[in-house]
């Protein structure tokens, strides 16, 4: 039976192949979050519905195509790509390890380089989270990283580094965070905004203007850029690059209304956009901390990113609005569905409940869900 890893369907999404996905998932969890490609066609039939047979299906699906049987984890898809090729299918694959292995395969990408630094993007593309590393002589630091830590110690290794220093933008809400197990592993100094309730130890950036390395100065936005969480806080780099964590995104705006003070954390959001980030020059790269659609968000040059100009030009958001008509917006755009599992991965996050590796892997599952307002 062949079979496809989630990093060869990668490269199809990102190459914007035609691809064929027969889910056998129940169809609620289909519509909550699928494998999302901009030339893909989908069906979605439940497993269940198929165990006596296939041949309801048959006619349904393209045998002069590439076809992908997804399932959660990768076992009942091998039992349907069984019947397919018994009926005559011969170009089926089975997704190795199903959607679970898709929340979790990083797409490592080229972001930035100059004789200072080297920046990469590593993108979940099962999830729509964004972290990243800043390279710059022998030291590394890591901007939210996801808990698959393995991928940045290999990377530092392969570039002959030490990471050095570890950032988190936020308490996330959507996914478990990798900055305090990255940090006891590597022995960087990990830092996190002391207002966001942690309880282990870090350096609380309150305490940081900027943390300055070989040739990088990262700068900790003035006391800060609140809006997602109160906490928020943004990392413009060497005046070239601005990690906006989930304040500002390519096509939007991060939500303030997950701690339900929509109102009130609007006003922060407010200050953030016309204030300090109004302050910013047009030219500056954007690298965010989420992104919503692939093929909106990610630029010719392979990453999610944008100018600062070309952002504010496209969101009304944050263009001339006054500050009643800005939080008015914002609380009539705020998204009733929250992040799954939102409160569980935030208290994990905060370090006042642990969870082993199959609990984290279960509380991960589903799409994100942190952008309040997305423009195209």
């Amino acid at each position: 039976m062949k079979q496809m890893t989630v990093k060869e369907l990668t490269s199809k999404v990102l190459k914007k192949e035609h691809v064929f996905i027969f889910d056998v998932r129940n169809e609620s969890d289909f519509k909550d979050w699928k494998i999302e490609g901009k030339n893909f066609a989908y069906l979605n039939v439940p497993y269940f519905e198929l165990i006596d047979g296939i041949e309801a299906v048959v006619d349904r699906i393209p045998k002069d195509q590439e076809v992908i049987v997804v399932c959660a984890k990768g076992g009942s898809s091998e039992f349907v790509a069984e019947q397919l090729e018994e009926a005559g299918f011969q170009n089926v694959f089975t997704l190795v390890d199903g959607m679970q292995a898709w929340s979790e395969h990083l797409h490592k990408a080229m972001v930035y380089e100059d004789e200072n630094m080297k920046v990469y993007q590593f993108i979940r593309v099962g999830k729509g989270c964004l972290s990243y590393m800043v390279i710059s002589g022998k030291e590394a630091l890591v901007v939210d990283p996801s808990r698959f830590i393995d991928v940045y110690e290999d990377v530092a290794r392969e570039e002959g580094v030490n990471i050095t220093h570890i950032v988190d933008s936020h308490l996330h809400a959507d996914h478990i965070s990798g900055g305090r197990e990255l940090a006891e592993r590597t022995g960087a100094k990990y830092y996190l905004m002391k207002s966001e309730g942690a309880v282990y130890h870090f350096e609380p950036l309150e305490m940081h203007d900027t943390i300055d390395f070989e040739q990088v100065q990262l700068e900790v936005l003035a006391v800060k850029t609140p809006g997602h969480t109160p906490g928020s806080v943004s990392f413009f780099v060497n005046h070239k690059l601005l990690f906006s964590g989930d304040t500002i995104f390519v096509g939007g705006l991060g939500r303030p209304d997950l701690g339900g003070k929509a109102a009130e954390w609007a006003l922060d959001l407010y200050d953030t956009v016309y204030e300090k980030v109004a302050a910013i020059a047009d030219d500056v790269v954007v690298l965010p901390g989420h992104y919503a659609s692939l093929d909106d968000e990610m630029n010719g040059a392979g990453f999610v990113g944008d100018t600062l100009g070309n952002i504010r030009a496209r969101n009304e958001m944050m263009q001339n609005q006054s500050k009643e008509e800005f939080v008015e917006m914002v609380v009539q755009n705020a998204n009733n569905e929250t992040p799954p599992n939102f409160e569980e991965i935030v208290a994990i996050n905060r370090g006042l409940k642990e969870a082993d590796a199959e609990q984290q892997q279960e509380l991960e599952i589903g799409p994100n869900r942190c952008a309040l307002h997305h423009t195209h």
